[in-house]
């Protein structure tokens, strides 16, 4: 297949360019940065990109758009450049993709942000969103933009919601927060937001697009949502002293009961619709969380 990968210089998508041409497909990327050592490679603007060109000039079986902001911190600092990133480029994507290759699949990978705190777990895909952040609302308003070129221009579609993805690359968020200050601390403690009683679902990098890989094979593309964790549910503490037993067994935790603004409390997917296709997780957490720190030692080194 001829694969085109957007935002394919980001944590998930330059781990995405590199599965998929290991399983023997034709691989293109598109990013906002120069990429001299990919031959087949797009550069866009950050902001107003220009995806008609791109179709145009090239036919794909699969587009998998990773692009989009930061995340969460960076949609309360800056929440009309989330707009654009998460939304506008998305919009602006799927309208060239109707227009010059309309049998292409779209993949959009949202993330579990818009569902908030849920009332009850695991979530499963028919929970109430109820984002708790800019990046929430608009990752929710793109699935209806993904679904809206489905039913009205008959784009073939699916989502995936993303829960707390990790592994090699990652240089934002808990892991990377947690690493960054156990490398640094002067005075052998680590200090987090929360009470180290809320939960994640975790999942390795390699398991995520083992899912997607399963699910592009065999779903229908008719606008279908998919959670995309490991179905398991880990505390920050848990997750946090697993981490430092690794990085340095003598850094101690310490939460600042503070919850920082557009966080959930607790997470767990349900991931039966991805079960469905054979999908189960390859890596576990501690194995997981091992592989990531052998990774930024020789992040270090280079």
């Amino acid at each position: 297949m001829k694969i085109i990968i957007i935002g394919a210089q980001g944590f998930i998508g330059s781990n995405a360019l590199k599965y998929f041409k290991e399983l023997g497909h034709e691989i293109w990327g598109c990013g906002v940065s120069e990429n001299p050592d990919e031959k087949n490679y797009f550069q866009v603007e950050r902001f107003f990109p220009d995806y008609n060109n791109i179709f145009k000039l090239q036919q794909f079986d699969i587009c998998i758009n990773a692009s989009g902001s930061p995340g969460v911190a960076f949609s309360i600092e800056h929440p009309q450049d989330d707009f654009r990133m998460n939304v506008s480029n998305v919009y602006a994507l799927l309208n060239a993709i109707r227009m010059y290759n309309p049998e292409c699949k779209f993949v959009n990978l949202s993330s579990a942000a818009v569902y908030g705190s849920p009332d009850l777990l695991p979530i499963s895909e028919h929970t109430n969103l109820k984002p708790l952040s800019p990046y929430g609302y608009h990752k929710m308003l793109t699935e209806q933009i993904v679904n809206e070129f489905h039913q009205i221009f008959n784009v073939p579609t699916c989502s995936f919601r993303i829960f707390s993805a990790y592994g090699p690359g990652i240089k934002k968020q808990l892991l990377w927060d947690i690493y960054q200050k156990a490398m640094n601390s002067e005075d052998g403690y680590v200090n987090l937001f929360g009470k180290g009683n809320e939960t994640r679902d975790f999942i390795y990098i390699t398991d995520l697009l083992n899912a997607i890989n399963l699910a592009v094979s065999q779903c229908e593309f008719k606008g279908e949502v998919y959670n995309l964790g490991s179905g398991n549910e880990t505390t920050i503490k848990e997750v946090a002293s697993l981490f430092l037993k690794i990085i340095n067994p003598l850094i101690k935790l310490n939460f600042n009961n503070i919850q920082k603004s557009g966080d959930p409390l607790f997470w767990k997917a349900d991931i039966s619709k991805l079960t469905k296709y054979n999908f189960k997780t390859v890596i576990n957490l501690k194995e997981g969380l091992n592989l990531y720190y052998q990774w930024l030692i020789n992040e270090e080194k280079e």
